[in-house]
């Protein structure tokens, strides 16, 4: 087992966001700091920020990387989280499940505990990769050799997004201006990283600079602590509440025992002294380990405190740091945060009939691109595109990339059917190839009506992903049908660069008796796929890693057939790793989540071979579709043989 690496701590960069080329940014994730040791057998090891071990706490995520460390040992740096239902990390729910936890250790398994509150990995430094430590290399390199391990079960674990200076300038975007949307999907701040740092085990350093985001809260003050260690005979922190606005009631919100000068913590404890009544003003008794120590004074003055979060869970402020008496409020203003919803406008919902089903679709006015383009629009695109569309997804099984806030959001893949799907939703339960062994049942979506694509592009589902084998008539998985070939450009190349690759497999597939069709991949590359007859679910892939090979002999200079970033700059890849049965490709007229919503289009031959524009937006895609139909219409008719 790898050693512990006691964690490098931000430092909080003085309300200054740092700015320039040599910075690279990641959000800051408010849950339990956490190192991941692996051992080269996949034993695995959480150890917290202060050495202590909680493997047995969070047994989901033993296990998880095994699979994609293929036998190395590794330490991994990270966060421990829980998200909320708004799809945001909360810190409550976090506590919520320690409680629990802590109150039933010895009690029911773990998956059977806490099904409910799921915990997620989030990584975002690798300290150890087999007998290679790292902590000497700088940021940019351990970042890039850790975006090379896969992530197999992102439910389970992913790695925390870095965005570079130079990326947020080829956005038009400045630090700051990240800043305010990170402050506009409330996040909890960010954390500006030296591209050249080192790690420095248990250091504070200029290298790592943390930017949290703070509000401002009226409380009123319910009761107060002595102090100790130091702040003997003195005020040592307050007891704060808010009218919860739906009942009026005096409701607990935490406490603060920062921010206070000697002076301020001497005259509050003097005029507090005058208030004081023997039990506590709250409707609800708070938890007693809150308030050990407390006594209690009449709710009569107001004051203000800086906090930077709300845990809506259990109502509490975190983070808070005293601002001052407000002599212009009264406790009858102050209301609690929970009443203040997230959006001020109600959502907008309407209900809609498509087809034989009624629906209600919410927040169509909802931008989820930079370009404005908004909820209604995808769900008018999903819609007029699914006469061509739908073909190519009846029969198997989808899984979503949802942004429910948008593509500059937080994305996640989604395979089991969303949590309160219609009932006339049709699903398949499979068997899924999880990194920990055979994987657990998965309740599929099919998306072959256009009620469940509408249903589908209602949840911000912008990216319909899926593989290359249909369900049988009997619910299991089928023989594969088609054959693809992913064409992703390395760094220095572009599209343009796989259209040259696609015609040269394109002449090969031919000779070897297939048809093949090609599509952009709405991002930066190509797919060619050709319909295929097999016996064997394993054929596809060795026949298109032999002729990626192939390729690759032929041109070593402009073609790879291996995922090493490092072999991949100024070639193009040609990913045969997706005939996998386990694997998963965007689909024909799928939107995509990048800046514009550009869309996985099909092509002619004659546009590949003449060079022309290779990106298309959902308009241009729905003009194309009026004017050439469904070029992937004959792909299903044209299988052959695979050779």
């Amino acid at each position: 087992m790898p050693a512990w690496v006691e964690p490098m701590l931000a430092k909080p960069d003085g309300g200054r966001l740092r700015s320039g080329p040599e910075w690279v940014y990641e959000y800051k994730m408010d849950g339990y700091r956490a190192a991941m040791r692996v051992a080269p057998d996949g034993t695995t090891i959480l150890t917290s920020r202060n050495g202590i071990d909680f493997t047995d706490e969070f047994l989901d995520l033993v296990g998880v990387l095994d699979e994609a460390l293929d036998g190395r040992a590794a330490v991994l740096d990270g966060e421990i989280v829980v998200y909320n239902q708004e799809g945001l990390v909360d810190f409550g729910l976090m506590q919520d499940r320690r409680g629990r936890y802590r109150k039933h250790a010895n009690g029911l398994r773990a998956g059977e505990r806490f099904e409910d509150l799921p915990v997620r990995y989030l990584v975002f430094d690798l300290l150890q990769l087999g007998g290679r430590g790292l902590l000497d290399e700088p940021y940019e390199q351990r970042r890039a050799l850790l975006t090379q391990i896969p992530m197999p079960d992102p439910y389970l674990v992913s790695i925390v997004p870095a965005v570079t200076f130079e990326q947020l300038s080829a956005d038009r975007l400045t630090p700051a201006q990240l800043l305010d949307r990170v402050a506009r999907e409330g996040q909890e701040g960010l954390i500006a990283k030296h591209r050249t740092a080192p790690y420095v085990p248990g250091r504070r350093t200029d290298a790592w600079l943390k930017h949290a985001l703070t509000h401002t809260q009226e409380v009123i003050i319910c009761g107060w602590r002595p102090g100790q260690r130091g702040f003997d005979n003195t005020l040592g922190g307050l007891l704060l509440g808010g009218h919860d606005p739906a009942t009026g009631d005096l409701v607990y919100l935490g406490d603060v025992g920062t921010g206070f000068s000697h002076r301020e913590r001497d005259d509050l404890k003097a005029q507090l002294q005058q208030l004081e009544r023997r039990t506590h003003p709250f409707a609800t008794t708070p938890p007693r380990e809150d308030v050990a120590r407390a006594r209690w004074v009449e709710p009569m003055l107001v004051g203000e405190v800086e906090y930077r979060q709300f845990t809506r869970g259990d109502g509490r402020l975190r983070h808070t740091s005293w601002r001052g008496l407000r002599h212009d409020r009264t406790p009858d203003e102050v209301v609690a945060p929970r009443a203040q919803p997230r959006d001020p406008d109600p959502p907008q919902r309407v209900t809609v009939r498509v087809g034989d089903r009624r629906m209600r679709l919410s927040n169509l006015d909802k931008p989820l691109y930079p370009t404005g383009f908004t909820k209604a629009q995808v769900i008018s695109y999903y819609t007029r595109v699914a006469p061509v569309l739908l073909p190519h997804l009846a029969g198997r099984p989808v899984t979503f990339i949802r942004y429910p806030d948008g593509v500059d959001g937080e994305q996640f893949f989604e395979k089991n059917a969303a949590r309160g799907a219609p009932p006339w939703l049709r699903t398949v339960p499979l068997t899924g190839s999880g990194s920990r062994g055979g994987g657990d049942t998965i309740n599929y979506p099919l998306i072959d009506d256009l009620p469940a694509l509408v249903w589908a592009a209602n949840l911000a589902a912008l990216e319909l992903h899926v593989p290359q084998w249909t369900v049988t008539p009997d619910g299991t998985r089928g023989l594969p049908d088609r054959l693809v070939f992913d064409l992703d450009p390395g760094e220095g190349t572009t599209i343009a660069d796989c259209a040259a690759v696609a015609l040269r497999l394109r002449d090969i597939l031919v000779a070897d008796g297939l048809t093949p069709f090609a599509t952009t991949s709405g991002s930066k590359g190509m797919q060619l796929y050709a319909g295929i007859h097999t016996d064997s679910p394993a054929a596809p892939s060795a026949y298109a890693k032999t002729l990626a090979e192939r390729l690759a002999r032929e041109t070593p200079g402009h073609v790879t057939a291996k995922m090493t970033k490092s072999l991949r700059q100024g070639r193009i890849l040609i990913d045969w790793s997706q005939n996998n049965p386990a694997k998963t490709t965007i689909t024909p007229y799928s939107l995509r989540g990048r800046r514009t919503p550009t869309v996985a289009t099909p092509l002619t031959w004659t546009e590949i071979e003449n060079g022309d524009t290779l990106t298309f937006t959902a308009d241009e895609v729905l003009e194309r579709v009026d004017t050439l139909g469904d070029l992937f219409a004959d792909l299903s008719a044209a299988r052959a043989p695979l050779p």
